[in-house]
């Protein structure tokens, strides 16, 4: 009788341990369902919702840290679903950039440095920017790898094909931050991992694009690549001609990377004059243009480039960034007479 008594005690034991596991793999279950729901809902509106939101805002500060605060948040929801590939190229273009902010604000404590000799400040602030180029290099290429993980090889012979307005942004998106992760890579001085055929294969790719419709972005970034990278421009074509007309369409348009991209050929030239007349245009063009309501956000971005190159020139000059108020004029300019009065006049 007790061996009958232990035997069904230790069946009951077996059979609570077991509807105890089934219920608990139900739970697995019903938990990774609502993930995967949960992780779908909020990719959907991220992309149809967030990004256009934060595009029609120029508060860059605002979507940098955005951008840094939930990317881990979003881009975990790819281990139970999807993968959020369209999401993550934004998510990382705007954190690289973030990261680049911060080597130029370096840079300018380098300068400021060197311009007030003071050797040990400016090679400290050298290293701090190299080390901020690595991180925007990093999140710059994964975004590249996330593009090229939706729309596919982006050096295959064939273009995507676009769902909507949105998909076509983000891929332009995507190639913007293939670009700028090879840059960084370079401005690092290190190896993150960026192939070396990133820029020409950009070049090409931005042929997916309608270059009217995008503000004559795609065709300014390929001549940036033509300007920049040796041996990669097309028989009679002359990179600064394209990049001069992209520029009057990004300008018409209210979205002006054209000037972000002929600027960044003029610095790579070391042609100061060039680099000074592109930041009077487009500082004009702030004046006499209104952004794009749809796109202020990347319109602030290229303002902000730009300020950024505006900054260096004058703290390589002066010993500090461009004044408040002044941002299209520079320290030589040669300033207007002012009238004055001869007292004696008076008496």
């Amino acid at each position: 009788m007790n061996d009958f008594r232990k035997t069904l005690s230790r069946l009951r034991g077996l059979l609570i341990a077991a509807g105890a596991g089934v219920l608990l793999s139900g739970c697995g279950a019903v938990n990774h369902m609502i993930y995967k729901t949960t992780g779908d809902v909020m990719q959907g509106f991220s992309r149809n919702h967030t990004v256009p939101y934060l595009m029609e805002s120029d508060d860059l500060a605002m979507g940098c840290s955005m951008s840094e605060a939930t990317a881990p948040l979003l881009m975990s929801f790819g281990r139970v679903t999807s993968e959020p590939d369209q999401l993550a190229v934004m998510l990382y273009l705007s954190s690289g950039s973030c990261a680049e902010e911060q080597a130029r604000e370096h840079g300018l404590t380098a300068s400021r440095a060197m311009h007030s000799m003071n050797a040990g400040e400016a090679q400290d602030a050298l290293i701090q920017q190299k080390r901020a180029h690595a991180l925007a290099a990093q999140r710059y290429l994964k975004g590249w790898q996330h593009h090229n993980a939706h729309y596919g090889d982006p050096d295959a012979s064939e273009c995507p094909k676009f769902k909507d307005e949105m998909d076509e942004f983000i891929y332009l998106a995507g190639l913007l931050s293939g670009m700028q992760a090879l840059n960084a890579q370079i401005q690092s001085s290190s190896s993150i991992g960026v192939p070396f055929n990133t820029g020409s294969v950009v070049g090409r790719a931005t042929q997916c694009l309608d270059n009217k419709k995008w503000w004559g972005a795609p065709m300014g970034l390929r001549a940036t690549v033509w300007a920049m990278i040796p041996g990669t421009m097309p028989e009679g074509e002359d990179a600064f001609e394209r990049l001069a007309i992209a520029e009057d369409q990004g300008a018409a348009a209210g979205v002006r990377l054209g000037h972000v991209f002929h600027a960044l050929a003029a610095v790579n030239k070391n042609d100061e004059a060039l680099v000074k007349s592109i930041i009077r245009d487009h500082a004009n063009s702030l004046d006499n243009d209104e952004p794009s309501e749809d796109w202020r956000f990347v319109d602030a971005m290229a303002s902000n480039m730009l300020v950024g190159i505006s900054d260096r020139l004058w703290v390589e000059n002066t010993g500090s960034r461009t004044p408040m108020g002044q941002f299209g004029s520079f320290w030589d300019d040669e300033r207007a007479p002012v009238e004055t009065m001869d007292l004696d006049d008076l008496l």
